[in-house]
């Protein structure tokens, strides 16, 4: 039914989309990490891949305390604008608008936001999270094969100093998505601006562009679903620790596709 996953800079969401799947993001700092590895505390978060978004609200409880649960109905949600969705594939745009017809349908109303300063969103996880990722791989860099030896020794490259600066960026960051998500509730945007990667094809640049769209959710330390599309994959977040309520509103999704599709 659902295989265990991470998620640092989109590791759930991007897999999802290109598989065809839905995929479940939790906030960070839910669930139990013993067993696994972290590539990067400070965006670490753990999740699901799965097929069906009516099992979502299933996901949640191992990685949820009951003090963490909270009630709400959404009402309404936020989507990016055409200026940020320039460099996505027509089928992903065509899957984009689908689904804000769909919770359009379940009642909420939505509107468009252009978030210019979400340019600066790489520039932010990249380095944090390679500096991270270097300090838990020190000595062993020559282990890995040359492109990610090259990111970690890049992160091992960086300051103190850089690094503080860049945390600050990032608690900057954080807080006007809280400004965002206390404005809007959810928001809505492509996992990927790609329905697919092929095999054995030049990727060099596509990293960066799923950092794009993954990153500032990262950033946030938000809870996202993937919702699969047709071709590719759109992700909804919504605030820290309403996961249970975005999983559910993912049920609400998956219901009425399942009863679509039999009628």
């Amino acid at each position: 039914m659902a295989a265990i996953g991470t998620d640092t800079g989109g590791s759930v969401r991007a897999p999802a989309a290109l598989g065809g799947l839905a995929g479940y993001r939790a906030t960070i700092g839910r669930g139990n990490w013993r067993g696994g590895a972290h590539l990067s505390v400070t965006f670490d978060t753990l999740g699901w891949l799965f097929r069906d978004l009516e099992d979502a609200p299933l996901l949640a409880a191992p990685y949820a305390s009951v003090q963490n649960q909270k009630e709400i109905r959404f009402t309404r949600f936020a989507f990016l604008s055409d200026k940020f969705l320039h460099d996505c594939e027509p089928e992903v745009i065509e899957g984009f608008r689908r689904v804000i017809g769909e919770l359009r349908a379940l009642g909420l109303d939505a509107e468009p936001i252009d978030p210019e300063w979400w340019n600066d969103s790489i520039d932010i996880f990249a380095p944090l999270q390679a500096s991270e990722a270097a300090l838990l791989h020190a000595g062993n860099f020559d282990r890995f094969e040359p492109s990610i030896r090259d990111r970690l020794k890049w992160g091992a490259g960086h300051t103190s100093g850089e690094v503080a600066a860049l945390r600050q960026r990032h608690t900057d960051f954080r807080a006007r998505m809280d400004e965002i998500f206390a404005a809007h509730q959810l928001v809505l945007l492509p996992c990927a601006p790609v329905a697919r990667l092929a095999a054995r094809a030049d990727h060099s640049q596509t990293r960066s562009r799923l950092l794009r769209y993954t990153s500032p959710f990262s950033l946030a330390g938000v809870p996202a679903i993937a919702i699969p599309c047709a071709r590719g994959g759109m992700q909804l977040a919504a605030a820290r620790d309403f996961d249970e309520p975005l999983l559910a509103l993912a049920a609400r999704i998956g219901a009425r596709r399942n009863a679509a599709s039999e009628s």
